[in-house]
C-alpha cells in the first residue's frame, strides 16, 4: 500500500532511543547526533520505493556526515512477517550498498511507533537541539529516472546545520507502509 508522511511537526522533540545492528552492536540517538543535526531514515530491504532511492540516499548521507550531520537507519518492519527484511538480509543489503551509517533493528517496533513513521522511506531530519525540521521526501527524481534530480533531502539538512531551521515548503515521502505487528 502506497502512503505519504505527514507533514513536518517543526520543533517536535525526538524521543531517544537505543537500538542494536545485525551484529548486535547498540546505537543511540545521542551519540549518533552530529554537531549539525541528525538524519534518521526509516527504511527496509525489501521495498521498491527504498530500492530505488537507496544508493541516492547513501551517496547523500555520506555527503551529510561530512558536513556533521548524523546518520542512522531504522527498519521497524514485522521480519517474521517479512524474512526479506531480517537481520541477515539488512547485513547483507547495507554491505550491497555501502552503507557508512549503522542500520538498526527495531525489534518490538517502538522506535517506528514512537516516530509515527509511516512509510519506507520515511525521512526525519532534527537539528542539533534534537527538534524535527524536516520529514520530506529524498529528491524529486522519478522512481527510476535520477538525472537532473533536485536533492531535497540534502538541501534542507544543509539549512538545518547552518540556521537550525527548516525548509517552510516540503514535500511528503511516499512509499510503501510500515509491516506492523
Amino acid at each position: 500500500m502506497l502512503l505519504d508522511t505527514p507533514i513536518c511537526d517543526f520543533g517536535w522533540k525526538a524521543p531517544s532511543f537505543n537500538l542494536s545492528d545485525p551484529d548486535g552492536q547498540p546505537h543511540s540517538m545521542e551519540d549518533a547526533m552530529g554537531e549539525n543535526g541528525l538524519l534518521i531514515a526509516f527504511i527496509c530491504n525489501h521495498c521498491p520505493y527504498v530500492k530505488a532511492i537507496i544508493d541516492r540516499l547513501v551517496a547523500d548521507a555520506k555527503t551529510l556526515q561530512n558536513e556533521g550531520v548524523g546518520v542512522l537507519a531504522v527498519m521497524s518492519n514485522d521480519y517474521a512477517r517479512v524474512p526479506a527484511d531480517s537481520p541477515p538480509e539488512m547485513k547483507r543489503f547495507a554491505v550491497q550498498h555501502g552503507f557508512s551509517f549503522p542500520y538498526l533493528i527495531d525489534e518490538d517496533q517502538s522506535v517506528g511507533r514512537a516516530y509515527s513513521a509511516v512509510c519506507t522511506p520515511d525521512f526525519f531530519g532534527f537539528n542539533n537541539k534534537g527538534e524535527l525540521q524536516y520529514r520530506g521526501r529524498l529528491d524529486d527524481a522519478k522512481m527510476n529516472d535520477a538525472a537532473n534530480r533536485r536533492p531535497e533531502l540534502l538541501e534542507a539538512m544543509r539549512l538545518v546545520a547552518k540556521t537550525g531551521r527548516g525548509p517552510e515548503q516540503q514535500i511528503a515521502s511516499m512509499g510503501c507502509s510500515i509491516k506492523w505487528r
